[in-house]
């Protein structure tokens, strides 16, 4: 208690000492930008995470189920089985191709999904995505197909138009090799986002009408799954892996976008290492604040020690004090830095009002929005890093207090 009385006693200012109470102050503010900044970049880092992830997951499925030899004829067996597999909770046949769409003189290469448009919406958000028509017209329209937004601009194309869907197979023929195409009406439009290509590469249309153009019969390249967890899908992955025959492959998304993810995960954690230094410039300020206080205060100091102050009490002061600043910083840090995080979007969007820019594109980011969601560990982890730098900056100081002789402090005095 006497050395959280004398702590707070030696921040006051006295006359001369103005100077090294300017320090303390700009540590203070130091640590709480610190803190504040990082809190609201981790914020809107998981928001990101979380928005991209959404959109994502809402048209990637979580599991790929397939034949090596690129038919599953036999899909509605394994349908069966997978179905009764703990954690799964939805699971759709479709048939995949790769293809060239033509129109008005216009040609644009498409990712082909034959889908059943019943099962198809209980393993992604595709439904929901439809700018123009509806999905279900799949159901009931031969030969109808659903574009991307970008697809159908690049082409010129909207509902009721027709387009010709040229397909990597031919047809032989007296005349040699003819190219396999098929017209289609436009039924649908569908904007999910560019960020994963999706509006600009991807194509559906019923999955019988794709087993007629890639002359499937009643195969299908295979099965598309949605589970409870999405992150425990490469697990879930390798147990279904070892219960089917060794000629059904089993894929997962961190197959083609593990990468993808762990890249973020990692930028997050480059973000909050680098920000860090800003806490640590405040933390050697607050070294040196102290330091030119501990100079400041010998004769004091060594008339504590003479009416019986220990080493220990003089090294608990300079602790106490720097503590403190620490955590007058980081509470004000904290503050701000929620106040921020929780109104980041407003800011953002605002500021994109009044300089008649846009900053954030949904081609890009799949939302063109600025999101930010506040995480308790993130909170702690921040607050926790700021308060032990401060708590290591004043140990030097506090030592060298602690060795203050009393005699050589006096001798001058």
């Amino acid at each position: 208690m006497l050395a959280f009385f004398i702590a707070r006693r030696y921040m006051r200012a006295k006359r001369g000492e103005h100077f090294i109470s300017f320090m303390s102050f700009a540590s203070l503010i130091g640590i709480a930008l610190g803190v504040a900044v990082l809190i609201t970049v981790l914020s809107v880092m998981n928001g990101f995470d979380e928005e991209i992830s959404r959109h994502f997951f809402g048209m990637t499925p979580a599991i790929t189920v397939n034949d090596f030899s690129g038919k599953m004829p036999h899909w509605t067996q394994w349908e069966n089985q997978l179905k009764t597999f703990p954690g799964v909770v939805g699971i759709a046949p479709y048939v995949g191709g790769q293809g060239l769409l033509v129109f008005d003189g216009q040609t644009l290469p498409t990712a082909i999904l034959g889908i059943d448009p019943d099962q198809e919406t209980s393993i992604n958000e595709i439904a929901t995505k439809m700018v123009a028509g509806h999905f279900n017209t799949l159901k009931t329209h031969p030969f109808g197909i659903v574009l991307g937004k970008s697809q159908a601009l690049n082409l010129g194309v909207w509902l009721g138009d027709k387009v010709t869907l040229m397909v990597p197979q031919v047809n032989f023929s007296l005349a040699g090799a003819i190219p396999r195409f098929k017209r289609f009406d436009v039924v649908g439009i569908f904007a999910a986002g560019d960020g994963f290509g999706f509006d600009r590469e991807l194509s559906f249309m019923n999955y019988h009408d794709a087993q007629k153009l890639f002359q499937k019969g009643n195969a299908v390249s295979g099965l598309r799954l949605k589970v409870e967890n999405i992150y425990a899908a490469p697990m879930m992955a390798m147990q279904m892996a070892e219960q089917l025959p060794n000629y059904i492959q089993v894929n997962d998304w961190t197959d083609s976008f593990g990468a993808y993810f762990k890249a973020i995960k990692m930028e997050k954690t480059m973000m909050f290492l680098i920000l860090m230094l800003i806490i640590g410039v405040a933390a050697f300020n607050l070294v040196s604040s102290l330091v030119m206080m501990v100079n400041d205060k010998q004769s004091e100091i060594a008339i504590l020690r003479t009416l019986g102050a220990l080493p220990s009490l003089i090294l608990r002061i300079f602790i106490m004090q720097g503590v403190m600043i620490g955590l007058a910083g980081v509470v004000l840090g904290l503050i701000g830095g929620i106040v921020l995080s929780l109104n980041a979007t407003a800011i953002v969007h605002a500021l994109e009002q009044c300089f008649q820019v846009k900053w954030i594109s949904s081609n890009v980011y799949f939302i063109d929005y600025l999101p930010s969601h506040i995480q308790l560990n993130d909170i702690i982890s921040v607050c926790g890093a700021a308060l032990l730098m401060s708590f290591l900056a004043t140990l030097y100081p506090a030592w060298r207090a602690s060795r203050v002789q009393p005699a050589e402090a006096l001798r001058y005095e």
